[in-house]
C-alpha cells in the first residue's frame, strides 16, 4: 500500500497559513510605517488645522482648513503629539515676524481655554509698548497705519450679506494685512467690561510676543491681558487646502469656496 498522502489537503495547511500570516504581518507593518511617516510629517513639516470662529476675518474665514508648517519657529513639546514634556523651551527655531498668522496653545491658565489651539496674527515683538486708542493700534507710542478701503461683505454664515467697514494696516517694518470693524470705536468682548478699542499700554515680556485678531471687534486676544511665550508657539500659517461654509456638508461641493483652495495667508 502505497502511504504517501500528497493529495491530502491537510498538508496544505501549514503553508496556506504561514501565507495567510505572512501576508497580515505585511499588512500590520504597513500601517505603522504609514502612522510613522503621518505623525513625522505632523510632528516636524506641517500640520493640518480649521477655522472655528470669526477672530481672523476677513484673511481666515470659518470652515477654512490650512497647513501650518512646523519647522518655521522650531520645536518646543507643543510641537509633539499631547504637548509631551521631553524637553523645555525651542529648539532648531528661528523667532516669530511681526505681521505672521500663527498658530499657539493658548496660556492663560486661569482660562477655560488653556492649552488650546488658537490663530492669529502676531503684531507686537519682545519689548514693544503696545496700546490700542479709539480703535488704532498703537506701538510704541506710533500709531500703525492704516488705509481704509471699500467696506467687506461677509460671504456666508451668520453675517451673510453684511457690510462692515475695512482697513488695510501696515505693520512697523512693512508687513500689510487687512482687518474689519464690526462695531465702530466701542465694544465689549464676551460680556467682560474690559474695552478692547481703548487699552492701557502693554510691555510685551522678553520671548513673547501680542498677537491680535484680524476681525478687531470680534476677537479674545492679547488685549485680555496675555501674551503669547515662545515656546508655546506651534506654526506659521501658510496656505489653505480647503474651504467651505461652516453650515455646509463636506459631499455640498457646490458649496465649497474654490477661489480660496490653496491660497497663501498673509
Amino acid at each position: 500500500m502505497d502511504s504517501d498522502n500528497t493529495d491530502n489537503p491537510k498538508g496544505a495547511e501549514p503553508e496556506g497559513f504561514r501565507a495567510k500570516v505572512a501576508g497580515a504581518v505585511e499588512l500590520i507593518r504597513t500601517v505603522v510605517y504609514a502612522v510613522i511617516i503621518a505623525v513625522g510629517i505632523r510632528t516636524f513639516a506641517y500640520e493640518p488645522f480649521s477655522i472655528p470662529s470669526g477672530s481672523m476675518i476677513p484673511t481666515l474665514l470659518v470652515g477654512d482648513y490650512l497647513f501650518v508648517s512646523k519647522f518655521s519657529y522650531g520645536y518646543s513639546r507643543h510641537s509633539l503629539p499631547f504637548s509631551l514634556p521631553l524637553f523645555e523651551g525651542r529648539i532648531f527655531g528661528s523667532p516669530p515676524k511681526r505681521g505672521d498668522v500663527a498658530v499657539f496653545k493658548f496660556p492663560d491658565s486661569s482660562d477655560s481655554n488653556y492649552g488650546k489651539d488658537y490663530i492669529k496674527r502676531i503684531v507686537g515683538m519682545p519689548g514693544d509698548r503696545v496700546q490700542v486708542l479709539v480703535g488704532v493700534l498703537h506701538i510704541n507710542g506710533e500709531p500703525v497705519r492704516r488705509l481704509k478701503i471699500e467696506e467687506y461683505e461677509f460671504p456666508d454664515g451668520l453675517h451673510s450679506g453684511d457690510r462692515v467697514a475695512q482697513y488695510i494696516e501696515t505693520l512697523p517694518g512693512g508687513s500689510r494685512h487687512r482687518l474689519i470693524e464690526m462695531l465702530g470705536d466701542r465694544r465689549d468682548i464676551d460680556g467682560d467690561r474690559t474695552n478692547y478699542d481703548n487699552t492701557r499700554e502693554w510691555i510685551v515680556p522678553a520671548n513673547h510676543y501680542f498677537a491680535m485678531g484680524d476681525n478687531r471687534d470680534n476677537s479674545s486676544d492679547s488685549r485680555g491681558g496675555w501674551t503669547v511665550p515662545a515656546e508655546n508657539l506651534v506654526g506659521r500659517a501658510e496656505f489653505l487646502f480647503f474651504s467651505k461654509p461652516a453650515e455646509a456638508w463636506f459631499f455640498e461641493v457646490w458649496n465649497w469656496r474654490f477661489s480660496r483652495i490653496f491660497d497663501g495667508i498673509e
